[in-house]
């Protein structure tokens, strides 16, 4: 795995595409500057690692589009330490994201493949992690609470076992819809433990598995 001067060109390029788009947290596009996101594609597709395009990573599940990756991420509001729980990990893209971002991190991912593929991964390129092969939609309870959850599939509602397991003020992003569609939304948990929910763009994104996602 290298990342040339051509790589780390089409990555700055790409960059300044989502600063156009509307991406306005600096932090979070720094943090993106920083992870070859070719490492995680198939060496043919090194020029559409840097394309604003999702791509398929087989096993029916996709790496998201760099926007997404940035919409989402500034939606979470990442400080530096924080306790993140990721719901599926995929391609490890988004996990490098939040690591580099000075994160916390627990990632869970529901396919045991895309978890040993993912995993190997990071850790080759020293990116430190906690790496969980389990069903996320019930998240990780042992390391809970956690001050921010982040899940990168879609789902028919927003599990409470997620809510449950974030912190005082703790925050959830996630894309709630049917299968065609959904709307990222985010839930922030009040010191009086309700719920505020604020509702941002549409997406798509490959369905959310388990106990309390879709039952495909």
């Amino acid at each position: 795995m290298q990342d040339t001067y051509k790589t780390k060109g089409m990555r700055a390029a790409l960059i300044s595409n989502l600063r156009e788009k509307g991406i306005r947290d600096e932090r979070v596009l720094e943090a993106m500057g920083k992870v070859p996101r070719h490492f995680f594609l198939d060496s043919a597709f090194v020029n559409q690692a840097y394309q604003d395009i999702a791509f398929n990573i087989g096993e029916g599940q996709t790496i998201s589009q760099p926007y997404t990756v940035a919409y989402q991420t500034s939606l979470l509001d990442v400080q530096v330490g924080d306790k993140i729980l990721e719901i599926g990990t995929g391609s490890g893209y988004q996990s490098s994201v939040l690591i580099a971002l000075g994160a916390t991190l627990y990632t869970i991912e529901y396919n045991r493949k895309l978890y040993e593929k993912a995993r190997a991964l990071l850790l080759k390129m020293n990116y430190k992690g906690n790496f969980i092969h389990g069903d996320g939609s019930q998240g990780f309870l042992s390391a809970a609470p956690y001050n921010r959850i982040l899940v990168t599939a879609g789902a028919p509602q927003a599990p409470q076992a997620l809510l449950d397991q974030l912190k005082e003020n703790g925050k959830l992003v996630i894309p709630i819809g049917d299968l065609k569609s959904q709307v990222m939304c985010s839930l922030t948990k009040l010191a009086n433990g309700e719920i505020k929910k604020e509702v941002h763009e549409q997406f798509v994104f490959v369905p959310l598995l388990g106990k309390h996602g879709w039952k495909l």
